[in-house]
C-alpha cells in the first residue's frame, strides 16, 4: 500500500507540533503539553520509520541493479546484501503500519497492577505473592520503578491482594495484557498426599489516571480512618493510620494503609480510585471495539481465565491466543517478552484489519 499522502499529512501535523513545542508558554498548561509531547513522540517515530523504509528500499533498488554487474566479484557482493535489505525491509514496513495506526493515549501511561488471591485457599495467595514478584523481576528487567501501594497478607506468607504502581516508559503497552484470571495448577507445600491442585489469582492492569482525566467531587466520597491491622509493630497499635474511602456514585471501595501515615495513605487511596473510574470510564468507551480485541485485551475482563501456569509439565498456555511455552521457570523469574510479543503481534494484525491496512 501507497503511504506517501498519510506520511504527508504526518510531516504537515509534526511541522505544527514543532512550534509549538518550541513555544515557552507550553508548559502553562501540563495536560495540553503532556498531550503535544507525546504525540510530537509518536510521530517522529512514524516519520523515522519511513525514511529508513525509503532508504532501504533504494538500497534494494541498487544492489539489484549491482548484482547484474560484469565484474563477478562486485556482483556476489550485491545479491549477498538483498536477502537482509529484502528482511529489513518487511521488518519496516510492518512496524509502519502499526505506527500509522490511531495511537491508544494510555499506552504511554504508568500503570497499577491490583492482585488478588481467587479460588484456592493459601495456595492462590501463594501464587499471588509469586505474581507480584514476576511483575516486579520484569520491571527491573524493562528499567521500570515498582512501588509497593497497598496489600492484605495472607497467613501462610503469601497475599489475598496487592496492589504495585509501576512507573517507567509505555508501561501501560507493555502490561495491559496481564489482566484476567491466572490459573496455576500444581502441587501445594501443603499437600500431603501429591495431588495437583488448581488455583486462581486475578490480576486487574489499570493505567494510571490524572486528576485531569477524572473529577472526583468531594461531596460523593465518604473517607473514614481506622487503625491499620497486620504487622506493624506498636505505631499501628497506637494511630489511626488507616484510610477507606467510599466513592458513592458507584459503589467504589478503596483502602490503603500500608504507609505510616494518614496523609500519605489518604494519596494512595485517592490515586487507586482515579485509576479505577478511570478504568470504568475506559471500559464503557471500549464497547465500540470488534468483539476479539475486546476478548484479547480490550475489556481486561477480571472473570476471564486468560493463562494457565502448569507447573508438573513445566507450562504455559495464554488462552487468548492458544500459544503454549515450555520457558515456565524463565516466567516465573520474570521473563514476560515471549507471551508479551505474540500477544502484540496478534493485537497489531487485528488493529491493521480493522483500520482496512
Amino acid at each position: 500500500m501507497d503511504y506517501s499522502s498519510l506520511i504527508q499529512k504526518r510531516r504537515i501535523r509534526f511541522a505544527e507540533l514543532e512550534e509549538a513545542v518550541g513555544d515557552p508558554e507550553l508548559f502553562s498548561n501540563p495536560k495540553r503539553a503532556t498531550e503535544i509531547l507525546r504525540e510530537h513522540r509518536n510521530l517522529k517515530h512514524s516519520l523515522d520509520l519511513w525514511e529508513n523504509l525509503e532508504t532501504a528500499k533504494r538500497q534494494l533498488a541498487d544492489n539489484q541493479e549491482l548484482s547484474k554487474s560484469d565484474d563477478p566479484d562486485f556482483a556476489e557482493m550485491a545479491a549477498e546484501e538483498i536477502p537482509v535489505l529484502e528482511n529489513t525491509i518487511e521488518r519496516l514496513a510492518g512496524e509502519l503500519q502499526y505506527a500509522l495506526l490511531p495511537a491508544d493515549p494510555n499506552e504511554d501511561r504508568d500503570a497499577l497492577v491490583e492482585i488478588r488471591a481467587g479460588a484456592g485457599g493459601d495456595e492462590a495467595s501463594l501464587f499471588a505473592a509469586e505474581l507480584m514478584r514476576m511483575y516486579q523481576r520484569y520491571s527491573e528487567a524493562r528499567g521500570w520503578k515498582a512501588e509497593h501501594l497497598e496489600s492484605s497478607p495472607s497467613e501462610v506468607g503469601g497475599f489475598k491482594e496487592v496492589i504495585l504502581k509501576i512507573t517507567g516508559d509505555e508501561v501501560f503497552r507493555f502490561l495491559k495484557y496481564e489482566s484476567g484470571v491466572h490459573r496455576v495448577q500444581r502441587v501445594p507445600s501443603t499437600e500431603t498426599q501429591g495431588r495437583v491442585h488448581t488455583s486462581t489469582v486475578t490480576v486487574a492492569v489499570l493505567p494510571e489516571a490524572e486528576e485531569v482525566d477524572i473529577e472526583i467531587r468531594q461531596e460523593d466520597l465518604r473517607i473514614e480512618v481506622c487503625r491499620a491491622g497486620g504487622a506493624g509493630g506498636q505505631h499501628v497499635n497506637r494511630t489511626e493510620s488507616a484510610v477507606q474511602i467510599f466513592h458513592l456514585p458507584t459503589g467504589t471501595y478503596v483502602r490503603c494503609e500500608d504507609g505510616r501515615s494518614q496523609t500519605k495513605n489518604k494519596e494512595m487511596a485517592l490515586q487507586i480510585l482515579r485509576s479505577k473510574l478511570y478504568e470504568k470510564k475506559m471500559r464503557d468507551q471500549q464497547a465500540a471495539y470488534s468483539e476479539h480485541r475486546r476478548s484479547l485485551i480490550g475489556s481486561g475482563d477480571r472473570s476471564e481465565k486468560i493463562r494457565t501456569y502448569n507447573f508438573p509439565q513445566s507450562r504455559i498456555t495464554d488462552h487468548r491466543i492458544g500459544y503454549t511455552s515450555h520457558n515456565l521457570a524463565g516466567v516465573i523469574a520474570g521473563d514476560l517478552t515471549e507471551f508479551t510479543n505474540e500477544l502484540q503481534k496478534t493485537e497489531m494484525e487485528e488493529r491493521l484489519a480493522e483500520a482496512g491496512l
